[in-house]
Protein backbone atom coordinates (compact mmCIF):
# COMPACT_ATOMS: atom_id res chain seq x y z
CA UNK A 1 0.00 0.00 0.00
CA UNK A 2 1.31 3.44 -0.94
CA UNK A 3 1.31 5.94 1.91
CA UNK A 4 0.97 9.64 1.13
CA UNK A 5 0.33 12.75 3.24
CA UNK A 6 -3.22 13.88 3.89
CA UNK A 7 -4.32 16.74 1.62
CA UNK A 8 -5.85 19.73 3.40
CA UNK A 9 -6.94 23.30 2.71
CA UNK A 10 -6.68 26.41 4.88
CA UNK A 11 -8.26 29.79 4.24
CA UNK A 12 -7.18 33.28 5.15
CA UNK A 13 -10.61 34.90 5.08
CA UNK A 14 -10.42 38.66 4.66
CA UNK A 15 -13.65 40.19 6.01
CA UNK A 16 -15.12 43.32 4.47
CA UNK A 17 -18.18 45.38 5.38
CA UNK A 18 -20.79 46.35 2.80
CA UNK A 19 -18.81 49.52 1.94
CA UNK A 20 -15.77 47.35 1.07
CA UNK A 21 -13.81 48.42 4.18
CA UNK A 22 -11.39 45.73 5.36
CA UNK A 23 -12.18 44.62 8.93
CA UNK A 24 -9.65 41.84 9.52
CA UNK A 25 -9.21 38.10 9.09
CA UNK A 26 -11.03 35.14 10.62
CA UNK A 27 -9.39 32.79 13.11
CA UNK A 28 -11.12 29.90 14.82
CA UNK A 29 -10.76 28.54 18.34
CA UNK A 30 -10.31 24.77 17.87
CA UNK A 31 -12.57 22.29 19.69
CA UNK A 32 -10.15 19.41 19.19
CA UNK A 33 -6.42 18.94 19.82
CA UNK A 34 -4.22 20.63 19.10
CA UNK A 35 -6.08 23.34 21.02
CA UNK A 36 -5.56 27.00 20.22
CA UNK A 37 -6.28 29.39 17.38
CA UNK A 38 -6.07 28.39 13.73
CA UNK A 39 -7.05 29.38 10.27
CA UNK A 40 -10.27 27.67 9.25
CA UNK A 41 -9.67 24.61 7.13
CA UNK A 42 -9.85 20.88 6.80
CA UNK A 43 -9.32 17.89 4.60
CA UNK A 44 -10.07 17.43 0.93
CA UNK A 45 -12.47 14.54 0.30
CA UNK A 46 -11.73 11.94 -2.36
CA UNK A 47 -13.29 13.12 -5.62
CA UNK A 48 -13.46 16.76 -4.48
CA UNK A 49 -11.70 19.71 -6.13
CA UNK A 50 -9.35 21.57 -3.76
CA UNK A 51 -11.22 24.85 -4.39
CA UNK A 52 -14.57 23.20 -3.57
CA UNK A 53 -13.09 21.69 -0.39
CA UNK A 54 -11.91 25.17 0.64
CA UNK A 55 -15.35 26.72 0.15
CA UNK A 56 -17.02 23.81 1.97
CA UNK A 57 -14.63 23.94 4.93
CA UNK A 58 -14.94 27.74 5.25
CA UNK A 59 -18.74 27.42 5.31
CA UNK A 60 -18.68 24.50 7.78
CA UNK A 61 -16.37 26.20 10.29
CA UNK A 62 -17.38 29.87 9.97
CA UNK A 63 -20.81 29.91 8.21
CA UNK A 64 -19.29 32.30 5.65
CA UNK A 65 -19.51 32.02 1.88
CA UNK A 66 -16.09 32.91 0.50
CA UNK A 67 -14.75 34.12 -2.80
CA UNK A 68 -11.27 32.81 -3.56
CA UNK A 69 -8.89 35.66 -4.40
CA UNK A 70 -5.63 33.75 -4.87
CA UNK A 71 -3.53 30.88 -3.66
CA UNK A 72 -0.92 31.89 -1.09
CA UNK A 73 1.24 28.75 -1.07
CA UNK A 74 1.41 25.02 -0.41
CA UNK A 75 2.73 24.03 3.03
CA UNK A 76 4.12 20.52 3.38
CA UNK A 77 6.54 20.34 6.30
CA UNK A 78 6.04 16.84 7.75
CA UNK A 79 5.97 18.32 11.27
CA UNK A 80 3.36 21.04 10.51
CA UNK A 81 0.58 18.93 12.07
CA UNK A 82 1.38 16.97 15.26
CA UNK A 83 -1.19 14.28 14.37
CA UNK A 84 0.19 13.15 11.00
CA UNK A 85 1.80 14.45 7.82
CA UNK A 86 -0.49 16.89 6.02
CA UNK A 87 -0.01 19.03 2.94
CA UNK A 88 -2.14 22.17 2.91
CA UNK A 89 -3.10 24.37 -0.01
CA UNK A 90 -3.61 27.81 1.51
CA UNK A 91 -5.89 30.33 -0.18
CA UNK A 92 -6.62 34.01 0.45
CA UNK A 93 -10.38 34.60 0.36
CA UNK A 94 -12.88 37.40 0.70
CA UNK A 95 -16.18 37.33 2.61
CA UNK A 96 -18.81 39.56 4.16
CA UNK A 97 -20.66 39.21 7.44
CA UNK A 98 -19.94 37.90 10.92
CA UNK A 99 -18.37 34.47 11.29
CA UNK A 100 -19.90 31.92 13.65
CA UNK A 101 -17.97 28.94 14.93
CA UNK A 102 -19.42 25.61 13.78
CA UNK A 103 -18.27 22.04 13.16
CA UNK A 104 -14.66 21.78 14.49
CA UNK A 105 -14.59 25.45 15.51
CA UNK A 106 -15.67 26.33 19.04
CA UNK A 107 -15.60 29.99 18.06
CA UNK A 108 -14.84 32.06 14.97
CA UNK A 109 -13.74 35.66 15.38
CA UNK A 110 -12.46 38.56 13.27
CA UNK A 111 -8.96 39.80 14.19
CA UNK A 112 -7.43 43.03 12.96
CA UNK A 113 -4.01 42.28 11.45
CA UNK A 114 -2.24 44.14 14.25
CA UNK A 115 -4.14 42.10 16.88
CA UNK A 116 -3.39 38.57 15.64
CA UNK A 117 -2.33 36.55 18.74
CA UNK A 118 0.62 34.77 17.10
CA UNK A 119 1.54 33.04 20.38
CA UNK A 120 -1.80 31.15 20.38
CA UNK A 121 -1.64 29.83 16.80
CA UNK A 122 -1.35 26.06 16.25
CA UNK A 123 0.07 23.98 13.40
CA UNK A 124 2.31 26.17 11.19
CA UNK A 125 -0.26 28.96 11.01
CA UNK A 126 2.19 31.48 12.48
CA UNK A 127 4.43 30.93 9.43
CA UNK A 128 1.47 31.00 7.04
CA UNK A 129 0.21 34.31 8.45
CA UNK A 130 3.72 35.76 8.46
CA UNK A 131 4.02 34.83 4.78
CA UNK A 132 0.61 36.39 4.12
CA UNK A 133 1.55 39.65 5.87
CA UNK A 134 4.80 39.81 3.90
CA UNK A 135 3.18 39.10 0.52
Amino acid sequence: MIKTPFLAVDGIIKIFDQEENFKGIVLIERKNPPLGLALPGGFVDVGERVEDALKREMKEETTLDVEILRMLNVYSDPSRDPRFHTVSCVFVCKAYGEPKGCDDAKEAKIYRLEDIPFDRLVFDHKKILSDFLNS
